[in-house]
């Protein structure tokens, strides 16, 4: 079998996504989500776990009174949302399969950085308590003047904080979301978790099941002289 692509490519800096990726977050977003609704007296639509996932806590508080017909009430549920989902993630900081391994593997040979639509003390609380913040040399989240994803700003500001081209930097994503404004950014995509049906699927240059797949490890041991 022929090796992708990608895996005969030496990026100059990588860029990783938190929720999702690095951090085992998402189980909390969709618990955090949950009980927001709750808290509200009201029902989840329909799917909208799928559309939510990756979206910036004030857009996600938005899209949840938007699509239950309460559009007043969309500043208390992103703030809800928000002082859930840190309750759960300080009970419970879990880094996702095979995370921890590489970033340590892969820290000091390449710039590395996060970017993140959750706000900077929840990244850094839980990449510290994962024992991992000193492995990144820039954490960029969502702000006043940083657009959060889809849009490529994250993305751009963490690139250009690693002082490399777009086009030299490899992103690390689990959502669609994230996936898109990286690639509006102009990286390439590495995306993590099953591979999707359609058009959804060029998203990523490359679809691994984990951090933990074989593949990946290979790639980082030979690309990047570990």
């Amino acid at each position: 079998m022929t090796a992708h692509p990608i895996l005969s490519w030496s990026p100059s800096a990588i860029v990783f996504d938190c929720d999702g990726t690095l951090m085992d977050t998402e189980r909390h977003w969709q618990e955090a989500r949950n009980a927001t609704f709750r808290a509200f007296g009201l029902k989840p639509p329909v799917g909208f776990a799928d559309r939510a996932k990756g979206v910036h806590f004030t857009e996600c508080g938005a899209l949840m009174a938007e699509e239950t017909g309460k559009p007043d009430l969309a500043d208390d549920l992103a703030g809800t949302l928000l002082t859930t989902f840190t309750a759960l993630v300080e009970q419970d900081p879990v880094t996702m399969p095979g995370a921890a391994a590489l970033v340590r593997r892969v820290a000091g040979r390449r710039p590395l950085a996060v970017a993140s639509n959750c706000p900077r003390e929840m990244v850094e609380s839980c990449l510290g308590r994962a024992g991992l913040l000193g492995c990144f040399d820039h954490v960029v989240v969502a702000g006043e003047e940083v657009r959060p994803k889809p849009e490529p700003d994250v993305y751009s500001v963490a690139a250009r904080l690693c002082g490399v081209p777009p086009e030299e930097a490899l992103a690390v994503e689990d959502s669609l979301t994230g996936m898109e404004s990286a690639r509006r950014a102009g990286l390439r995509v590495i995306g993590i978790g099953p591979c999707p049906p359609g058009p959804e699927l060029e998203k990523a240059d490359l679809w691994v099941p984990s951090l933990a797949h074989r593949e990946l490890v290979e790639w980082a041991t030979s690309q990047l002289g570990i």
